[in-house]
């Protein structure tokens, strides 16, 4: 008879036991860490992408036209905009805390990514500023698809 594999909640389960938190502190924290680590990525990629876009089409650089990679482009900040109009929180940003605190939070303080990522990544300001910010950005990567149309 094959063994089964143990399922999602007996895994958790196991790990929260007293003796094995340690065991989950170090394999939550790197993994909240490579969220964050994905997030700031995510963001660079929106931000720097616009005058890559930009400076590509002045360069004729071709491949920033490309449907492809113009479309994940406005997808992405389409996605920020509408959770941000919705008043949603990131689902990254939710992964990350949810991580962080099954990890416990608890130790010598923040890991070496998590301190500087969260704060190259994370401003405080009202909300409102935020869905303004990302709306008129959404608004400058829409004019730069009717500017510099994408080709396939």
């Amino acid at each position: 008879m094959p063994l089964a594999a143990p399922s999602c909640v007996a895994l958790l389960e196991h790990f929260l036991q007293p003796n094995n938190l340690n065991t989950m502190h170090s394999l939550l924290t790197p993994l909240a860490d490579l969220v964050l680590v994905l997030h700031t990525a995510v963001a660079a990629f929106v931000v720097l992408g616009l005058p890559v876009i930009w400076i590509g089409n002045w360069k004729s650089w071709v491949w920033v036209n490309k449907l492809w990679f113009r479309l994940l482009h406005l997808g992405t900040i389409g996605f920020v905009v509408v959770q941000s109009l919705l008043g949603m929180v990131c689902p990254l940003t939710i992964l990350e805390n949810w991580l962080r605190t099954l990890a416990g939070g608890e130790g010598p303080g923040p890991s070496f990514i998590e301190y500087w990522f969260t704060r190259l990544l994370f401003y405080q300001a009202p909300t409102e500023v935020f869905t303004l910010a990302y709306t008129l950005f959404g608004l400058a990567v829409a004019w730069t698809w009717w500017k510099f149309p994408p080709k396939p």
